[in-house]
């Protein structure tokens, strides 16, 4: 290929530095721990509710409070039942899917060395506000779903 075609061509990916390596596998370690210790609670190795206890909120409202259900669907995520992970908590489902995702790239970043271009993209250009503002847009987005459920359940159950 001669050289001219050479610099245009758009690099995918490069390979990772040592400390690159280190941290993505630190990274996937720390997802698969997270998704491990889920499952185990789903399939009732560990018990959950010794670890998590009742939500305070909902006892003294008997309504959910905005991370209601995210457990419980990252317990049927874990599980591999992805789709009622998203009926039980979107919020919950999304951020699920945005971790198994970053999971995957940290492993290829880890065990084969590939570091992906457009990852420097998206470190340079995130910005932390926009980062929390985006996680709290989810949460209320998630929360105002299991609201409208319960509060439909809450009302059908009384008629």
């Amino acid at each position: 290929m001669p050289t001219n075609q050479q610099i245009n061509k758009i690099k995918l990916y490069s390979r990772a530095s040592g400390q690159q390596r280190f941290i993505a596998g630190g990274v996937f370690l720390f997802i698969a721990l997270f998704f491990g210790f889920l499952a185990l609670g789903g399939w009732g190795k560990i018990d959950l509710d010794n670890w998590l206890g009742p939500c305070g909120f909902k006892q003294q409202y008997n309504l959910p409070c905005p991370s209601c259900g995210m457990t419980t669907s990252a317990i049927a995520f874990a599980k591999g039942q992805i789709f009622m992970s998203f009926y039980i908590q979107p919020a919950a489902g999304l951020l699920c899917t945005v971790f198994l995702i970053s999971g995957i790239l940290a492993f290829f970043i880890a065990a084969f060395g590939i570091y992906f271009s457009f990852l420097n993209h998206i470190f340079k250009e995130a910005n932390i506000k926009y980062i929390l503002l985006a996680l709290i847009v989810i949460i209320a987005a998630g929360w105002a779903v299991t609201l409208a459920r319960a509060i439909v359940e809450n009302t059908s159950g009384k008629g």
